[in-house]
Formats: structure tokens, sequence, C-alpha cells
């Protein structure tokens, strides 16, 4: 800007050349002829230390592995002007929300959604012996003995609704049908092969429980003994359960999880996909076109699975190619 303004170039010329503003051609003049040279340097230099350094990032990355109720605040979920307090109030320096939105993108904070839960009422060595002993069942499954993680899920017309990627201030709409219906799916997940075993009901009772349990005695007619790793629901331990399943002669054996543990029963993480490639901010007016995507879904898993554990074919080289 002081070179051209020396060649004889207007403020609004050098302001037009550079692709800057009129004030500032005018503020760097000003400052080269009250300072020289050195008035052109970056001033920022002279602020003194930063404010957010590394100890600062570590005592927000620690804030935010508590909630603000640990540290005596009324607010149960943090927000950047509440973060900004807590740090002042630990004795580093006040910093801007700005600033503070900066640091959280920084260490990879996301606003998240909770997750509740209840805690597990064993005693916690009696829970990982339980989980021990699933595992190594899971492990020694094998065509004559199968396991399977067995649990149920509830599909809604009335979509769920989930996060979707949108344009700045737009907001994505979904046409509810109002009038709810409910499905009921009952699925099996083979500890070994991953591949999905599911029957439908309108309700999720014992029935739907012994339908699915029947149907896997009917494939695995070969097994000596199926195993199924389950929740505590009330319709897997009920009378009609019971019955339903004498009739097996202790051929179908139930392995119970620890209660309120479904972490660890892997058919859940089936569901958490069914959910978010079918059922959340579907568009399906009708129960009957929800319920077909949802079995194709399912069906184009298996399929998927099927194909990827078939080797490859041998290679064969073509008479002509020789």
């Amino acid at each position: 800007m002081v070179a051209k303004l020396s060649m004889g170039l207007s403020r609004n010329e050098v302001a037009r050349c550079l692709g800057t503003a009129v004030s500032t051609v005018v503020n760097t003049a000003r400052r080269f002829i009250e300072c020289g040279v050195h008035g052109l340097y970056d001033r920022r230099a002279l602020n003194g230390h930063a404010k957010v350094d590394q100890a600062f990032v570590l005592h927000v990355s620690a804030l935010l592995c508590d909630v603000p109720l640990d540290f005596g605040w009324q607010r149960p979920t943090w927000t950047r002007e509440l973060l900004c307090l807590a740090m002042q109030r630990r004795g580093f320096p006040a910093v801007a929300v700005c600033t503070m939105g900066r640091v959280l993108c920084a260490i990879g904070a996301r606003l998240g959604m909770a997750r509740p839960m209840v805690l597990c009422p064993w005693r916690r060595a009696r829970r990982r012996r339980r989980l021990a002993e699933l595992k190594r069942l899971a492990r020694r499954a094998s065509p004559p003995e199968p396991v399977f993680y067995v649990d149920e899920v509830d599909i809604h017309l009335n979509p769920r609704i989930g996060r979707d990627w949108m344009l700045p201030g737009m907001q994505r709409r979904i046409v509810t049908p109002g009038q709810n219906e409910k499905r009921y799916l009952a699925g099996a997940l083979d500890a070994r092969t991953r591949s999905l075993t599911w029957v439908e009901g309108d309700r999720k009772t014992s029935d739907l429980f012994c339908k699915l349990v029947w149907r896997l005695a009917n494939e695995h007619r070969r097994a000596r003994r199926i195993h199924l790793i389950l929740d505590n629901y009330i319709i897997h331990s009920s009378q009609r359960t019971k019955r339903n399943l004498a009739q097996f002669g202790g051929r179908v054996v139930l392995h119970f999880l620890p209660p309120y543990c479904p972490d660890h029963n892997k058919i859940e993480r089936v569901w958490l996909d069914l959910h978010a490639n079918v059922t959340r901010n579907h568009r399906c007016r009708r129960m009957s076109d929800l319920m077909a995507n949802v079995h194709g879904y399912l069906s184009d898993r298996n399929r998927r699975l099927s194909a990827a554990a078939q080797p490859p074919a041998p290679y064969r080289e073509s008479r002509s190619a020789i």
C-alpha cells in the first residue's frame, strides 16, 4: 500500500488494486507516517501471552468429562457461555464465546445426544463373570450347537426423528401419518455367521418369541442344542414360553444376560442399523410399505453377508488368452 501511494496512486486506486477497504489504506499510511516501517508490523505480538494454551485446552476437556451439576452449577448441560464462566472460576482468563467454540472444535468435541441407561443391580464381579461365560459360549458356537443373540424391536409408522445434514437456515420436515401403528420383529443373530433370522407380529408377546424359537428349530434340525442369549424381558420367561420350550426336550437352552446390559446383546447393533437405514425420518404413509422396506433391508443384509463369506472362485486362464 505504501509503495503504491508513493507512486502517486490515490487511496481509492490503491484500495481497488489490492482489493481492500479505503479505510485500511488510510490507516496504513497514517501508521507509516507516525512510526515508519516499524508501524507496519503486526502489533498483536505485543498483546502478551495467549489466553488459550495447552493447560486451558486440557482443563476444558476435563470439564466435558463431567456435567455442570458436578461443579455446583444448576444447569445440567454445558453451553459455551457456561464453559467460559467455569474456566474463569478455575482461575483462567476470560475468553469470548467464539474463542471457546474454536477450542471445542480443536479438541474434537461435538454436540451429541445423551443416552439413558439403568445401572445393573448385580455386583460388578458377578456381572463380569456372567458376561465372560456368555462370551465363551459365543466363541464356541458351531453348526451342531449354534448360538444366537435374541431380541425384539418395535417398528412405528410414525417415524423416528433423527439428525440429518441440512443447509444453513433450512429445517427438514417429516410428514407423520398422525395415527400411529406398530409392528414387532423378533430376531436371532447367529454368533458365528452374523446372519439374522426374524419373524413379525402384531404384538410383542410370548407367542412372538415362541414363533421365533420354532423357526430356529426348523432351520437347524440337525443341531443337537440351540443356545439363545437374551435379556430378561417377561416374554422370555413366561409360563407360555416355558411350556413351548418344554416341547423341545432341552434342545433349546436360554442364557440370560445380566439385567440392564443391552450393550452386550450384539443384535442391538443390527436394530440400530435398521432404524438408521429404514425407519428414521421415513416417508411411508402405510404400514405395509414400511414393513416391506424393513424386510427388504434385512434380506439384503443377509445376502451381503452370505456373498462376503463365500470363497472367491478359482482363477482359470482361458485358452484364447494362452
